[in-house]
């Protein structure tokens, strides 16, 4: 009698892991303000408040598990993506924002829970390609505190923006 009651803990055990749907999370946040003193430079680092706004999200993922950043290459998402990184012990990695959520990154993020970092254009984007549906605009060119939070279980697909404006 023990041994199929032991046989059959053993099996079930077995099956709801075959069952349990696996999680992705995806937090994804437009780079921190950025020196705007000279107009003409297409890759301005972040402003005094950039880099507070930066060391505040870090502070904000502190209790977070996070699995890997990506940036893109610019120096605004990069500084943005450093304090978190540091405290999660994560190297930054880089995307291509002509070519995000291709198959590679889907395979390499997959289970995992991620930031992205990217811009008032690409972020937003970002997320429609995550959820496969055109949900969300281009965002206003000084919001710096929205939280968009995509999560993938199984074939369900969930989202929501936080605002963010009082980061601990």
């Amino acid at each position: 009698m023990k041994k199929y009651f032991f046989l059959f803990v053993v099996t079930f055990s077995i099956l709801l892991s075959c069952t349990s749907k696996e999680t992705t999370t995806y937090y994804l946040i437009r780079h921190a303000e950025k020196d705007r003193t000279d107009q003409s430079n297409g890759n301005p680092n972040l402003n005094f408040e950039g880099e507070k706004r930066a060391q505040r999200w870090a502070n904000y993922f502190e209790d977070v598990k996070i699995d890997a950043v990506y940036s893109t290459k610019y120096f605004r998402t990069m500084e943005t993506a450093t304090p978190t990184a540091m405290t999660k012990k994560l190297r930054i990695q880089y995307y291509d924002p002509r070519n995000m959520y291709d198959s590679i990154f889907r395979a390499e993020t997959k289970g995992k829970s991620v930031l992205v970092v990217g811009h008032s254009n690409t972020t937003p984007i970002f997320a429609n390609k995550i959820l496969g549906n055109d949900i969300y605009e281009n965002m206003d060119d000084d919001d710096n505190s929205s939280l968009y939070i995509v999560t993938i279980s199984g074939d369900e697909k969930e989202s929501k923006i936080e605002k963010i404006e009082q980061l601990h």
